[in-house]
């Protein structure tokens, strides 16, 4: 696959799992991981300790997907 060319772009169409966390290695300060294993289980983990700093970073970057969906009217 050397000649797929990775854009950094908004999709509608779902992408690997993997290719979504490799494209994040080396690049985040701080990361919150949340998702949905093979058998169905929520999977919750962050670097960040404090709790009330994890809601923060989720509750921003709602904030900017709702912005997003919103500007596609």
């Amino acid at each position: 696959m050397s000649n797929v060319i990775n854009l950094n772009n908004i999709t509608s169409l779902n992408l690997p799992p993997d290719r979504v966390i490799s494209g994040a290695l080396e690049k985040l300060a701080k990361v919150v991981v949340i998702g949905v294993d093979v058998d169905g289980n929520e999977y919750f983990a962050s670097s960040v300790a404090d709790g009330g700093d994890v809601v923060w970073m989720l509750e921003r970057c709602k904030h900017r997907l709702m912005r997003i969906t919103d500007s596609d009217d």
